[in-house]
């Protein structure tokens, strides 16, 4: 058994370091993540795909999404703001905008509203 291990060994070490994912790769693992209802780790794998490409859309919608479900709903505008600006004719990330907005706008209403009081 040890020549076998010693041959698995030899064979991974002389495949030397596996590349560092690429954005695409990120955003995969970030939609398999939130079809799974992880946002932890779908915003995470978002996160790291804007940060290797800081100017892709998709990534900056899918990371909006994300943001949206956990809460972070200034970081979610910012997100489908700027999503929008580098692809403002993007029927998608236009139609996720608008319906986080007529959430938000729901929440900031309602937020505002003065108790009502019971007699």
């Amino acid at each position: 058994m040890l020549p076998a291990a010693c041959a698995v060994a030899v064979l991974l070490a002389s495949t030397g370091p596996l590349p560092p994912p690429s954005a695409e790769q990120e955003l995969r693992f970030g939609i398999d993540a939130a079809q799974k209802g992880l946002w932890n780790e779908a915003r995470f794998r978002f996160e790291r795909a804007v940060a290797l490409e800081p100017e892709n859309a998709k990534a900056l919608n899918d990371l909006a999404v994300a943001y949206e479900h956990q809460g972070e709903f200034e970081k979610a505008r910012q997100s489908y703001e700027k999503a929008l600006e580098l692809k403002p004719g993007n029927a998608y990330i236009q139609q996720n905008y608008d319906l986080f907005r007529e959430a938000d706008d729901k929440r900031t209403r309602k937020s505002r509203r003065p108790p009502t009081k019971k007699s």
